[in-house]
Protein backbone atom coordinates (compact mmCIF):
# COMPACT_ATOMS: atom_id res chain seq x y z
CA UNK A 1 0.00 0.00 0.00
CA UNK A 2 1.52 3.30 -1.14
CA UNK A 3 0.16 5.96 1.23
CA UNK A 4 0.93 9.41 -0.16
CA UNK A 5 -0.98 11.56 2.33
CA UNK A 6 -1.99 10.98 5.94
CA UNK A 7 -4.88 13.05 7.34
CA UNK A 8 -4.72 13.73 11.08
CA UNK A 9 -7.86 14.64 13.04
CA UNK A 10 -7.80 15.22 16.81
CA UNK A 11 -11.15 14.65 18.51
CA UNK A 12 -12.82 14.02 21.83
CA UNK A 13 -16.42 12.97 22.49
CA UNK A 14 -17.80 14.57 19.33
CA UNK A 15 -18.67 11.59 17.10
CA UNK A 16 -21.54 13.33 15.26
CA UNK A 17 -19.29 16.18 14.14
CA UNK A 18 -16.50 13.75 13.33
CA UNK A 19 -18.74 11.69 11.05
CA UNK A 20 -19.55 14.76 8.94
CA UNK A 21 -15.84 15.38 8.53
CA UNK A 22 -15.17 11.75 7.61
CA UNK A 23 -17.94 11.68 5.01
CA UNK A 24 -16.23 14.59 3.28
CA UNK A 25 -12.86 12.85 3.47
CA UNK A 26 -14.03 9.61 1.86
CA UNK A 27 -15.51 11.68 -0.99
CA UNK A 28 -12.10 13.11 -1.92
CA UNK A 29 -10.98 13.18 -5.53
CA UNK A 30 -7.96 11.13 -4.57
CA UNK A 31 -7.31 7.43 -4.97
CA UNK A 32 -8.63 5.72 -1.83
CA UNK A 33 -5.62 3.43 -1.52
CA UNK A 34 -3.21 6.38 -1.53
CA UNK A 35 -4.35 8.23 1.57
CA UNK A 36 -5.16 7.31 5.14
CA UNK A 37 -7.22 8.93 7.88
CA UNK A 38 -5.84 8.91 11.42
CA UNK A 39 -8.25 9.79 14.24
CA UNK A 40 -6.63 10.56 17.60
CA UNK A 41 -8.89 10.88 20.61
CA UNK A 42 -7.64 13.28 23.27
CA UNK A 43 -8.27 10.77 26.05
CA UNK A 44 -10.38 7.63 26.43
CA UNK A 45 -13.50 7.81 24.25
CA UNK A 46 -15.24 4.45 24.00
CA UNK A 47 -18.24 5.73 22.05
CA UNK A 48 -16.14 7.27 19.29
CA UNK A 49 -13.88 4.21 19.18
CA UNK A 50 -16.88 1.91 18.69
CA UNK A 51 -18.36 4.09 15.95
CA UNK A 52 -15.00 4.36 14.16
CA UNK A 53 -14.46 0.61 14.22
CA UNK A 54 -17.91 -0.02 12.76
CA UNK A 55 -17.53 2.81 10.25
CA UNK A 56 -14.14 1.52 9.09
CA UNK A 57 -15.53 -1.93 8.36
CA UNK A 58 -18.63 -0.60 6.60
CA UNK A 59 -16.89 2.06 4.49
CA UNK A 60 -13.68 0.08 3.84
CA UNK A 61 -11.32 3.03 4.08
CA UNK A 62 -7.77 3.38 5.34
CA UNK A 63 -8.76 4.59 8.78
CA UNK A 64 -6.91 4.13 12.06
CA UNK A 65 -8.12 5.17 15.48
CA UNK A 66 -5.83 5.95 18.41
CA UNK A 67 -6.62 7.15 21.89
CA UNK A 68 -4.34 9.01 24.30
CA UNK A 69 -4.34 7.56 27.83
CA UNK A 70 -5.44 10.90 29.30
CA UNK A 71 -6.49 14.35 28.10
CA UNK A 72 -3.44 16.32 26.98
CA UNK A 73 -4.92 18.66 24.39
CA UNK A 74 -5.11 18.71 20.58
CA UNK A 75 -1.39 19.46 20.24
CA UNK A 76 -0.51 16.13 21.84
CA UNK A 77 -3.16 14.34 19.77
CA UNK A 78 -1.77 15.78 16.54
CA UNK A 79 1.77 14.81 17.50
CA UNK A 80 0.68 11.23 18.14
CA UNK A 81 -1.07 11.22 14.78
CA UNK A 82 1.72 12.51 12.56
CA UNK A 83 4.36 10.40 14.33
CA UNK A 84 2.30 7.32 13.40
CA UNK A 85 1.53 8.49 9.85
CA UNK A 86 2.57 6.30 6.92
CA UNK A 87 2.54 9.11 4.39
CA UNK A 88 5.44 11.49 3.89
CA UNK A 89 2.87 14.27 3.49
CA UNK A 90 0.62 15.03 6.48
CA UNK A 91 -2.61 17.05 6.27
CA UNK A 92 -4.38 18.41 9.35
CA UNK A 93 -8.00 19.33 9.89
CA UNK A 94 -10.44 19.34 12.82
CA UNK A 95 -13.41 17.14 13.62
CA UNK A 96 -15.84 20.05 13.17
CA UNK A 97 -14.58 20.91 9.67
CA UNK A 98 -15.75 19.78 6.23
CA UNK A 99 -12.98 19.55 3.59
CA UNK A 100 -13.83 20.20 -0.04
CA UNK A 101 -13.65 17.16 -2.36
CA UNK A 102 -10.47 18.53 -3.97
CA UNK A 103 -8.77 19.32 -0.66
CA UNK A 104 -6.16 16.55 -0.72
CA UNK A 105 -5.49 16.70 -4.45
CA UNK A 106 -4.95 20.47 -4.24
CA UNK A 107 -2.28 20.00 -1.61
CA UNK A 108 -0.70 17.02 -3.34
CA UNK A 109 -0.49 18.82 -6.69
CA UNK A 110 1.58 21.55 -5.03
CA UNK A 111 3.81 18.95 -3.37
CA UNK A 112 6.95 18.46 -5.43
CA UNK A 113 9.37 16.68 -3.09
CA UNK A 114 9.85 15.22 0.37
CA UNK A 115 11.75 18.20 1.74
CA UNK A 116 10.66 20.89 4.17
CA UNK A 117 7.30 21.80 2.68
CA UNK A 118 4.41 23.47 4.51
CA UNK A 119 1.14 24.55 2.91
CA UNK A 120 -1.87 26.44 4.24
CA UNK A 121 -5.29 26.17 2.60
CA UNK A 122 -8.32 28.44 2.40
CA UNK A 123 -10.81 28.23 5.26
CA UNK A 124 -14.41 29.33 4.82
CA UNK A 125 -16.51 30.20 7.88
CA UNK A 126 -20.18 30.60 6.91
CA UNK A 127 -21.98 33.01 9.24
CA UNK A 128 -25.61 34.03 9.49
CA UNK A 129 -27.01 37.21 7.98
CA UNK A 130 -27.15 38.80 11.43
CA UNK A 131 -24.17 37.17 13.17
CA UNK A 132 -23.48 37.02 16.87
CA UNK A 133 -20.28 38.23 18.48
CA UNK A 134 -19.11 34.62 18.71
CA UNK A 135 -19.67 34.11 14.99
CA UNK A 136 -17.65 37.24 14.21
CA UNK A 137 -14.77 35.95 16.33
CA UNK A 138 -14.73 32.56 14.61
CA UNK A 139 -14.97 34.29 11.24
CA UNK A 140 -11.42 35.58 11.79
CA UNK A 141 -10.18 32.07 10.97
CA UNK A 142 -10.73 32.99 7.32
CA UNK A 143 -7.94 35.56 7.42
CA UNK A 144 -5.48 33.69 9.65
CA UNK A 145 -2.02 33.07 8.19
CA UNK A 146 -1.81 29.48 9.39
CA UNK A 147 -4.31 27.27 11.21
CA UNK A 148 -4.29 23.55 11.89
CA UNK A 149 -7.88 23.24 10.69
CA UNK A 150 -6.47 23.42 7.16
CA UNK A 151 -2.78 22.84 6.57
CA UNK A 152 -0.41 20.26 5.12
CA UNK A 153 3.26 19.54 5.93
CA UNK A 154 5.89 17.02 5.06
CA UNK A 155 6.98 14.85 7.97
CA UNK A 156 10.48 16.22 7.50
CA UNK A 157 9.27 19.78 8.08
CA UNK A 158 7.32 18.72 11.18
CA UNK A 159 10.28 16.77 12.52
CA UNK A 160 12.73 19.62 11.99
CA UNK A 161 10.36 22.08 13.65
CA UNK A 162 9.83 19.74 16.60
CA UNK A 163 6.12 19.18 16.01
CA UNK A 164 3.50 20.74 18.25
CA UNK A 165 4.35 22.04 21.72
CA UNK A 166 2.27 19.94 24.11
CA UNK A 167 2.39 22.66 26.77
CA UNK A 168 -0.56 24.13 24.85
CA UNK A 169 -3.20 21.90 26.42
CA UNK A 170 -6.19 23.69 24.90
CA UNK A 171 -7.13 24.49 21.31
CA UNK A 172 -5.46 27.88 21.40
CA UNK A 173 -2.16 29.22 20.04
CA UNK A 174 -0.69 25.76 19.35
CA UNK A 175 -1.03 26.47 15.62
CA UNK A 176 0.64 29.88 15.97
CA UNK A 177 3.42 28.21 17.95
CA UNK A 178 4.06 25.78 15.09
CA UNK A 179 3.93 28.64 12.59
CA UNK A 180 6.53 30.59 14.59
CA UNK A 181 8.74 27.50 14.82
CA UNK A 182 8.61 27.15 11.06
CA UNK A 183 9.50 30.81 10.61
CA UNK A 184 12.48 30.44 12.96
CA UNK A 185 13.61 27.36 11.04
CA UNK A 186 13.43 29.29 7.77
CA UNK A 187 10.67 27.04 6.42
CA UNK A 188 8.27 29.03 4.24
CA UNK A 189 4.52 28.45 4.26
CA UNK A 190 2.86 28.32 0.84
CA UNK A 191 -0.71 29.46 0.42
CA UNK A 192 -2.88 27.01 -1.54
CA UNK A 193 -6.27 28.65 -2.01
CA UNK A 194 -7.60 25.65 -3.94
CA UNK A 195 -7.39 23.53 -0.76
CA UNK A 196 -10.70 24.56 0.81
CA UNK A 197 -12.11 23.58 4.18
CA UNK A 198 -15.48 24.79 5.48
CA UNK A 199 -15.53 25.50 9.22
CA UNK A 200 -19.20 25.61 10.34
CA UNK A 201 -19.99 27.48 13.53
CA UNK A 202 -21.42 25.31 16.30
CA UNK A 203 -24.18 26.26 18.67
CA UNK A 204 -22.75 27.60 21.93
CA UNK A 205 -23.97 28.19 25.45
CA UNK A 206 -24.85 31.59 26.83
CA UNK A 207 -21.82 33.61 27.88
CA UNK A 208 -19.31 31.57 25.85
CA UNK A 209 -17.09 34.66 25.54
CA UNK A 210 -16.43 34.54 29.29
CA UNK A 211 -15.37 30.91 29.19
CA UNK A 212 -13.14 31.60 26.19
CA UNK A 213 -11.03 34.03 28.23
CA UNK A 214 -9.27 31.12 29.95
CA UNK A 215 -7.36 30.56 26.72
CA UNK A 216 -5.62 33.91 27.31
CA UNK A 217 -3.16 32.16 29.63
CA UNK A 218 -1.55 30.53 26.59
CA UNK A 219 -0.84 33.93 25.09
CA UNK A 220 1.76 34.29 27.84
CA UNK A 221 3.44 31.03 26.83
CA UNK A 222 3.56 32.01 23.18
CA UNK A 223 4.90 35.45 24.09
CA UNK A 224 7.61 33.90 26.26
CA UNK A 225 8.81 31.74 23.38
CA UNK A 226 8.52 34.31 20.59
CA UNK A 227 8.09 37.86 21.97
CA UNK A 228 8.88 39.67 18.72
CA UNK A 229 6.72 37.46 16.51
CA UNK A 230 3.90 37.62 19.05
CA UNK A 231 3.84 41.42 18.96
CA UNK A 232 4.20 41.41 15.19
CA UNK A 233 1.48 38.89 14.33
CA UNK A 234 -0.81 38.44 17.35
CA UNK A 235 -1.08 41.49 19.58
CA UNK A 236 0.96 44.63 18.80
CA UNK A 237 0.50 46.08 22.30
CA UNK A 238 -0.97 45.15 25.71
CA UNK A 239 -4.78 45.49 26.15
CA UNK A 240 -4.56 49.01 27.59
CA UNK A 241 -8.34 49.52 27.49
CA UNK A 242 -8.78 46.50 29.78
CA UNK A 243 -6.26 47.86 32.26
CA UNK A 244 -7.83 51.33 32.31
CA UNK A 245 -11.28 49.78 32.76
CA UNK A 246 -10.07 47.84 35.79
CA UNK A 247 -8.26 50.87 37.25
CA UNK A 248 -11.44 52.95 36.85
CA UNK A 249 -13.48 50.29 38.64
CA UNK A 250 -10.95 50.11 41.49
CA UNK A 251 -10.98 53.90 41.70
CA UNK A 252 -14.74 53.82 42.02
CA UNK A 253 -14.54 51.26 44.84
CA UNK A 254 -11.81 53.22 46.60
CA UNK A 255 -13.88 56.40 46.43
CA UNK A 256 -16.85 54.54 47.88
CA UNK A 257 -14.81 53.05 50.74
CA UNK A 258 -13.00 56.25 51.76
CA UNK A 259 -16.14 58.33 51.12
CA UNK A 260 -14.62 60.48 48.39
CA UNK A 261 -17.59 61.38 46.13
CA UNK A 262 -15.50 62.88 43.33
CA UNK A 263 -13.29 59.80 43.10
CA UNK A 264 -16.32 57.53 43.24
CA UNK A 265 -18.26 59.41 40.57
CA UNK A 266 -15.21 59.87 38.32
CA UNK A 267 -14.27 56.20 38.57
CA UNK A 268 -17.86 55.10 37.95
CA UNK A 269 -18.28 57.30 34.88
CA UNK A 270 -14.97 56.20 33.38
CA UNK A 271 -15.69 52.52 34.05
CA UNK A 272 -19.17 52.70 32.55
CA UNK A 273 -17.94 54.78 29.61
CA UNK A 274 -15.20 52.30 28.71
CA UNK A 275 -17.57 49.36 29.23
CA UNK A 276 -20.15 50.98 26.94
CA UNK A 277 -17.47 51.63 24.31
CA UNK A 278 -16.40 47.96 24.49
CA UNK A 279 -20.05 46.90 24.18
CA UNK A 280 -20.56 49.22 21.19
CA UNK A 281 -17.56 47.78 19.37
CA UNK A 282 -18.85 44.22 19.84
CA UNK A 283 -22.36 45.11 18.67
CA UNK A 284 -21.34 47.29 15.75
CA UNK A 285 -21.43 44.44 13.20
CA UNK A 286 -23.50 41.85 15.09
CA UNK A 287 -27.15 41.10 15.71
CA UNK A 288 -29.19 43.43 17.92
CA UNK A 289 -31.59 40.71 19.05
CA UNK A 290 -32.65 41.35 22.68
CA UNK A 291 -31.11 38.11 23.99
CA UNK A 292 -27.80 38.91 22.30
CA UNK A 293 -27.87 42.51 23.56
CA UNK A 294 -28.34 41.27 27.12
CA UNK A 295 -25.54 38.71 26.78
CA UNK A 296 -23.16 41.29 25.32
CA UNK A 297 -23.99 43.83 28.06
CA UNK A 298 -23.26 41.38 30.88
CA UNK A 299 -20.15 39.82 29.31
CA UNK A 300 -18.71 43.21 28.35
CA UNK A 301 -18.68 44.15 32.03
CA UNK A 302 -16.93 40.89 32.96
CA UNK A 303 -14.44 40.25 30.17
CA UNK A 304 -11.76 42.86 31.05
CA UNK A 305 -11.43 41.45 34.59
CA UNK A 306 -11.50 37.78 33.57
CA UNK A 307 -9.15 38.26 30.62
CA UNK A 308 -6.51 40.07 32.69
CA UNK A 309 -6.87 37.47 35.46
CA UNK A 310 -6.01 34.64 33.03
CA UNK A 311 -3.29 36.74 31.44
CA UNK A 312 -1.61 37.22 34.83
CA UNK A 313 -2.19 33.55 35.63
CA UNK A 314 -0.32 32.60 32.46
CA UNK A 315 2.46 35.10 33.17
CA UNK A 316 2.99 33.58 36.63
CA UNK A 317 2.67 29.99 35.44
CA UNK A 318 5.14 30.41 32.58
CA UNK A 319 7.34 32.89 34.43
CA UNK A 320 7.30 35.69 31.93
CA UNK A 321 6.67 39.45 32.19
CA UNK A 322 3.60 39.61 30.01
CA UNK A 323 1.24 42.58 30.12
Amino acid sequence: MNIKISVIIPTYNRPILLLKCLKALIAQNFRKTEYEIIIVSDGPDCQTKKIMNEWQIRKRVNLRFFSLPAKKGPAAARNYGWLNARGSLVAFTDDDCVPDKNWLSSFYNRHKADGEIVMSGKTIVPISKNPTDYERNIEHLQTADFITANCCCTKKALSNAGGFDEQFTMAWREDSDLQFKLIKEGISIRKVNQAVVVHPIRQTKWGISIKEQKKTMFNALLYKKYPELYRQKIQPSPPIHYYITIIAFLGMLTGLIIKAPEMYIGGFMLWMGLSFLFLFRRLRTTTLAPSHLFEMAITSLCIPFISIYWQFYGAIKYRVLFL
